[in-house]
């Protein structure tokens, strides 16, 4: 309601700015020493003419300063992203004019708040969803993986000469696939995690992209990090993730360091991904990215992504300390 009243006083301030632009063209006219002839004469025409834009110049003049402060606020409104939060407009203008703008900053809080408590309950959905499909890959299909990787190995040792090496083979696929298969189930939740905590969890991934990619991937993790949330680590684990993903997937690059370590200005931690590939480019953020700014802000952390030394990409993500951000994921 008080937006719709700043509304209502806005159009009363514009419709006196104009009539006392009107009303002093008048009052010139009547008391001013110039007449019109009929048929009217060039010069009581030019003279109407510049009477009528000097009119307008000023009409013009006093709109745009009752009005400015709105131009100010469609280019935020045109511009904002929830996924960088803080964006505020300053209180400036007439009273009609601060009152929108105030209403414009408040419904943006509203909507981070409430962005933040949905992303955090999808994201946590998420997690379960991947947690529930990691234990039926392990238990289920890698137990039957498992079971028939046995009873080839059983046959072979019976089979006839002819057929041991197509069931050789055959052992080595299943071999290969429950391999994939717990491949795919430490993606999706892992364990190490849970149970050694984020640096081992973080070595564990380097490891594994070393193995499975052609990248050269570089870790340095500071031995002495601060005390972390469950839920910090889980984000710092799923970005760092993403960003060697990322650099697998599309960046060109040969070589990837990734290092963890304290940071002193907020009393938490600083993750950095940096490769040496092709850069970001002009190419608009896609899902994977925005993704990792939701996973930040449910922990109160900032996301940064730019150019690295080498040229490459660099992905920042700094986390607070314990009681110096917002509650993270519930």
């Amino acid at each position: 309601m008080e937006g719709e009243g700043a509304a209502v006083r806005l159009f009363w301030r514009v419709f006196w700015l104009n009539t006392l632009v009107g009303t002093v063209a008048t009052v010139l006219l009547m008391v001013g020493p110039w007449t019109v002839s009929v048929p009217i004469r060039l010069t009581e025409a030019l003279v109407l003419a510049a009477g009528l834009a000097a009119m307008l110049v000023t009409n013009a003049a006093l709109l745009r300063w009752g009005l400015g402060p709105l131009e100010q606020l469609i280019r935020l409104m045109e511009t904002v992203d929830l996924l960088r939060p803080g964006q505020r407009l300053a209180v400036t203008g007439s009273a009609e004019v601060a009152t929108l703008i105030e209403t414009f900053n408040e419904m943006l809080e509203r909507l981070e708040a409430e962005r933040g408590a949905s992303t955090a309950r999808v994201l946590l959905a998420q997690e379960d969803e991947r947690r529930h499909i990691a234990r039926e890959l392990h238990d289920e299909i890698g137990q039957s993986l498992t079971a028939l990787l046995l009873d080839l190995k059983r046959l072979t040792g019976q089979a006839p000469a002819e057929l041991r090496e197509e069931l050789r083979l055959a052992q080595e696929t299943t071999r290969e696939s429950l391999e994939e298969v717990r491949r795919i189930a430490r993606r999706l939740r892992p364990d190490v995690l849970e149970d050694l905590g984020l640096g081992s969890a973080l070595a564990a991934l380097v490891a594994q992209f070393d193995a499975h990619t052609v990248l050269r991937v570089e870790r340095n993790l500071h031995p002495d990090l601060p005390p972390l949330d469950a839920d910090v680590e889980l984000v710092l684990y799923r970005i760092a993730q993403e960003s060697l993903t990322n650099a697998a997937r599309h960046s060109g690059a040969a070589s990837v360091e990734l290092s963890l370590s304290p940071a002193d200005d907020c009393g938490g931690v600083l993750l950095l991904v940096e490769d040496d590939g092709k850069g970001l480019g002009h190419v608009p953020e896609g899902a994977g990215i925005r993704g990792m700014r939701e996973r930040a802000l449910l922990v109160g952390g900032t996301l940064t992504l730019g150019a690295a030394p080498s040229g490459g990409t660099r992905v920042a993500l700094r986390v607070p300390g314990r009681g110096r951000g917002p509650e993270g994921l519930p």
